[in-house]
């Protein structure tokens, strides 16, 4: 094997190599140290390219996991132009809210009206409610709660002969595990009325997540 292949091999052999062909000829001794500094940008920016291809690989994989984990819903009462109202009920029931504005993630079921969480974070989630008595003198009953697995965690309550017709909003900011159903409560005799003006909002999205 020649010397020029054996430095080939072994890159770690190029300086001694160098360094004797500046004793030997001062002539080369330029070239080879140019040579010499070129093996080594070389060695450098192999090095450094791989060190961002994998950064690069964890950053797409961040960036997957992110999109896969998105989780965002917007619905109102119904999905038909006429006003209507949902209740009053001998007892409570939950609202299945039609009409879907938006349900990044398919974790809102219009069949029920629950939200079954994707993914354990905390989540913002925002309830809108409005009722219309009718008639002045009629009661009002503008009420509603939010739950979390059956558990009411915030309400609006609005019972009243004075108002023909009332809103409120909750807004929350909750912490949610994977698989917890989250879903909008009409108490006994309450009642919600709505038409394509969507009055009525349940909304929820995920901030970050903590898994």
């Amino acid at each position: 094997m020649s010397q020029s292949q054996s430095a080939l091999l072994n890159p770690s052999s190029t300086a001694s190599i160098t360094m004797r062909a500046c004793l030997t000829d001062q002539g080369s001794c330029g070239c080879c140290l140019m040579q010499q500094q070129i093996q080594r940008m070389k060695m450098f920016f192999n090095t450094s390219l791989t060190e961002l291809e994998q950064e690069l690989t964890k950053t797409k994989n961040i960036l997957n996991n992110i999109r896969a984990s998105r989780s965002a819903f917007s619905v109102s009462l119904f999905n038909e132009n006429n006003f209507n109202c949902f209740g009053p009920f001998p007892d409570d029931k939950l609202i299945p809210y039609k009409h879907v504005s938006i349900n990044l993630g398919d974790s809102y079921r219009t069949e029920t009206g629950i939200f079954t969480v994707p993914r354990s974070g905390v989540y913002s989630l925002a309830l809108t409610v409005y009722s219309d008595a009718g008639a002045p003198g009629n009661t009002l009953a503008a009420c509603a709660s939010l739950q979390v697995n059956g558990q009411v965690v915030a309400g609006s309550k609005d019972r009243n002969m004075q108002d023909q017709e009332d809103s409120a909003t909750i807004v929350m900011a909750l912490h949610l595990n994977a698989g917890d159903k989250v879903a909008v409560n009409l108490p006994i005799g309450c009642f919600l009325c709505d038409d394509n003006s969507h009055y009525n909002t349940f909304t929820g999205f995920l901030l970050y997540a903590t898994d």
